[in-house]
């Protein structure tokens, strides 16, 4: 990928971080920083950086470098639409296909060129990004296999069963260990999202702080076979869910809950946090069961009308 590519692609993460609060108003961006946190080189991130100063997302001070401005920028709904619109809506047309069964198992590089149009360095930004959320990889020698995800309400369901009995579990493990600095990060970005503008981030982003909450608390077990679980599960639920549209009433009571879940693992209640959890899950499955047969029924209907069609 040529570095003026990715200089845009990490552009694009770094408004959306700043517009969800992951990185916080004041906060110095160091490049080295940004190269870990995205795991690139310094060069594009320089690039990314000068950009987004340029467009008012970022003020520079001599020799300090860059920090995010106290007061975000009125366009930055704008800046950062403009910068996501395209990528989101390719990578999505992918996901459509695969969760649809319009795409085989088994892809080359070539295939996708061919059925979509895209460039070669589009194809391979869309296929890398799939195989970090968990639902493509590349096959040994040539070409690509996507695996299997929640295309079912089923298999839906069956993740929100199996998280209520890890996440809770996980709690009360001996080797649980209350990490203040954890507790107050997760603090941030959820009060950050109850405070911002839900219309200027792109659902995938807003999914992620979720998954992130609940990554983040689970890996206070000590044992990492929970966190590796809950990271696969999530990446096999995280197609569907960005089919749905956010609700802001929703997403409100799930922060909600997720800030009470904060107080009591502040205040040393363990158990009853383990408690909460389960309970935040079960009204979570609840809520997000009908997004998954709506979202299900919709697809049998189009496939329907296209059998219907080709008759």
């Amino acid at each position: 990928m040529r570095s003026s590519d990715l200089s845009k692609k990490i552009s694009r993460r770094l408004a959306e971080d700043i517009a969800l609060g992951n990185l916080a108003c004041g906060e110095h961006i160091a490049a080295q920083q940004i190269a870990d946190r995205y795991d690139v080189s310094r060069t594009p991130v320089r690039e990314a950086l000068e950009t987004l100063e340029d467009k008012g997302l970022l003020i520079r001070r001599v020799n300090r470098g860059y920090f995010v401005p106290e007061t975000l920028p009125e366009h930055l709904s704008e800046l950062v639409d403009s910068q996501t619109a395209n990528d989101v809506d390719d990578y999505q047309r992918l996901a459509d296909d695969w969760l649809t069964n319009e795409l085989p198992a088994e892809v080359t590089e070539q295939l996708l060129r061919e059925r979509y149009g895209w460039t070669k360095a589009k194809v391979s930004d869309l296929l890398a990004r799939a195989a970090r959320e968990g639902w493509a990889e590349r096959k040994e020698g040539y070409g690509w296999r996507f695996l299997p995800v929640a295309k079912t309400p089923e298999a839906f369901d069956e993740i929100y069963r199996f998280r209520m009995a890890i996440e809770p579990a996980a709690m009360l493990e001996p080797s649980f260990h209350l990490e203040r600095k954890v507790l107050s990060e997760q603090r941030r970005i959820q009060e950050g999202m109850l405070d911002m503008d839900h219309a200027r981030v792109t659902p995938e982003a807003l999914l992620e702080n979720g998954s992130l909450f609940h990554e983040e608390l689970i890996k206070l077990s000590g044992n990492p076979f929970f966190h590796m679980a809950l990271q696969r599960v999530n990446q096999m639920r995280r197609l569907m869910e960005y089919r749905a549209e956010i609700n802001v009433e929703r997403l409100v009571e799930q922060c909600t809950e997720h800030l009470e879940i904060l107080s009591l693992l502040e205040g040393g209640n363990v158990a009853d946090a383990s408690y909460k959890m389960r309970q935040h899950l079960s009204g979570a499955l609840k809520r997000k069961s009908p997004i998954a047969w709506n979202w299900a029924e919709a697809q049998n209907d189009v496939t329907d009308m296209e059998r219907r069609d080709n008759d």
